[in-house]
């Protein structure tokens, strides 16, 4: 078995070189690919009786010069002084460093502390495209979105905490074409059916249980009206849309009760209420 084992594991890792001097089945995985790629490629080997005459260029590297190179690249690297752009550094950040982080003196700098030109900035962030929705359809995108999540007496409406801007800065985005277009369309039959059933300018000018007549047709596909299923995968688009921008908010984690992201001074474990839920006691936890 060993002998067989061994057998496997050459011909898998085995390197057979062509006439440019590359190396075909290297490092692949034992008995399947290494072996297919292992199979000769350019001249055949001439004979054990006379050594084969090299085809490797003079200017060919070996893979262990190649590794040497990358090796010293990244040591080179590494001793290359980082600063932010447009940042020169100096004696007053480095004070500023020490006095808040309370290192003194300053551990060894990362290079990539600063982050790259190509990093978001967290504590200042900009939306790198322009908004595409027209007045028109924002404000019924905010009254669509009231219609899903109203004020009530324990948050306010979605509209009220910026849902309708984050409709648009989602369906804005270069790569959500087909989700603007999908918008735009449901957008358009809601004001239609508004005006074609009650003979109403747009829906937005609809009473609160029009609007609702109207949703509740569209508000989950399986029981919507075979004509009205791409209707009712708009909505259901736009009430996953609208829902992630109101509970992603802080009125809205408050609303659903959502405690997490609060420094806590101590941590005495879950809850006994919790742990008699799930059937657990203390030394279960240990």
């Amino acid at each position: 078995m060993s002998e067989k084992m061994g057998t496997r594991r050459a011909e898998a890792v085995g390197r057979v070189t062509d006439g440019a001097g590359r190396t075909e089945g290297a490092g692949c995985a034992e008995g399947g690919v290494g072996k297919a790629r292992g199979t000769a490629i350019g001249p055949r080997p001439a004979p054990e009786s006379a050594p084969a005459p090299s085809t490797e260029s003079p200017n060919t590297i070996t893979r262990r010069g190649a590794l040497k190179v990358i090796a010293a690249g990244a040591a080179l690297g590494a001793t290359v002084p980082a600063c932010a752009p447009g940042d020169s550094g100096g004696a007053g950040a480095d004070d500023a460093h020490t006095e808040l982080s309370g290192f003194d003196p300053l551990p060894p700098r990362n290079p990539l502390a600063a982050g790259t030109p190509t990093d978001p900035d967290m504590l200042a962030p900009i939306v790198p495209w322009e908004m595409v929705l027209t007045d028109e359809e924002m404000r019924l995108v905010a009254d669509l979105a009231d219609v899903i999540i109203p004020a009530d007496d324990r948050s306010p409406a979605a509209s009220a905490v910026g849902v309708p801007d984050y409709i648009n800065e989602f369906v804005s985005a270069p790569t959500n074409t087909e989700q603007l277009t999908q918008l735009r369309g449901g957008l358009a039959w809601l004001n239609r059916t508004a005006g074609d059933r009650f003979g109403a300018a747009d829906f937005p000018t609809l009473t609160a249980a029009r609007k609702h007549e109207i949703c509740d047709e569209i508000r989950f596909e399986p029981d919507a009206p075979a004509d009205l299923k791409p209707q009712a995968r708009f909505f259901d688009a736009f009430r996953d849309m609208c829902s992630t921008g109101f509970w992603t908010t802080e009125e809205g984690m408050r609303d659903l009760g959502y405690m997490g992201n609060v420094p806590l001074p101590s941590f005495d474990g879950p809850p006994p209420e919790v742990l008699e839920q799930l059937g657990l006691a203390g030394e279960d936890l240990v």
